[in-house]
């Protein structure tokens, strides 16, 4: 079972205040977690394979290359402000 000290030193790395009470609770739902952890070291998955989705579906992929879009004009025509042949916009901070 995890300590109250050692509750008190994760919510202190983790810069969170905690009550008492809330210490008291976070001991007990600490301990479960961990507890369940160790339950779960238990079973023997020895011959699983391990995965890395369940579905079978990969990422498509393109190559990446630049291609000519024919209706520029027609987009800077929608934009605000237009500067050189660009949309303007604010500048990022």
């Amino acid at each position: 079972m995890i300590s109250k000290k050692e509750v008190k030193h994760i919510a202190s790395l983790a810069r969170i205040g905690l009550s008492e009470e809330e210490v008291d609770k976070y001991t007990q739902d600490l301990s479960a977690v961990l507890d369940w952890v160790d339950e779960l070291k238990k079973v023997d998955v020895a011959g699983v394979e391990p995965i890395s989705n369940i579905t079978g579906m990969e990422n498509i992929k393109r190559e990446d290359k630049a291609e000519i879009f024919g209706n520029k004009e027609e987009i800077l025509k929608n934009a605000p402000e237009t500067k050189e042949g660009f949309v303007k916009v604010k500048s990022v901070l």
